[in-house]
């Protein structure tokens, strides 16, 4: 399979998807980017929950994310909490609501159904298409975002204890599955 067929299926992948997206945002009153902000607000660490963060993991503008923002704090699915390190940054927080309408959209029903139909093959194609998205955010010389557990900061101290060795601070059994903007691959 040549670089243009593989293309053309991921491209159609995406575009059945984000058209199941929008579906499921409509009883919620969200767009494809409402859903795409809320989903990454629940995969990121206390290090990447500023809009800043979210603009260029999304990849657009902060004016579009201020935007975004603003609908989901009007809609009560997110809360913006002040840095106590830092006057300049503003944490963001899902709420309750933004968690349960991110757990009722996201992923769409058809994906649900239609991800059973690869059985065994669903790892490799995991692992495959991972390795896609890390060549190419490395090619555009993008962050990684990746999980925190896999990152070279990454400090294993003990049983349960754990540390950012960029920044020096403990971190939780949890926060290791987390994104972080701050992620740079082991070897990289």
């Amino acid at each position: 399979m040549g670089a243009d067929r593989t293309y053309a299926l991921l491209e159609r992948i995406t575009t059945l998807l984000r058209n199941e997206e929008r579906a499921a945002g409509l009883p919620h009153g969200l767009q494809p980017v409402h859903l795409q902000a809320l989903g990454y607000l629940a995969a990121c660490n206390r290090y990447s929950n500023t809009p800043a963060a979210l603009a260029e993991y999304l990849g657009l503008t902060k004016g579009t994310v201020s935007q975004t923002l603003l609908v989901l704090e009007n809609k009560g699915l997110l809360t913006k909490q002040g840095s106590a390190e830092d006057r300049r940054v503003v944490h963001l927080h899902l709420t309750r609501e933004g968690r349960r309408v991110l757990e009722d959209a996201v992923p769409p029903e058809l994906f649900r159904r239609a991800l059973p139909a690869l059985g065994q093959g669903r790892e490799a194609l995991e692992q495959q298409l991972t390795r896609l998205l890390q060549t190419l955010q490395s090619a555009h010389g993008q962050r990684s975002f990746g999980q925190c557990d896999s990152c070279r900061h990454f400090q294993h101290e003990g049983p349960g204890r754990f540390r950012c060795g960029l920044t020096g601070e403990p971190l939780s059994r949890e926060e290791g599955t987390l994104l972080c903007r701050e992620h740079v691959a082991v070897g990289g």
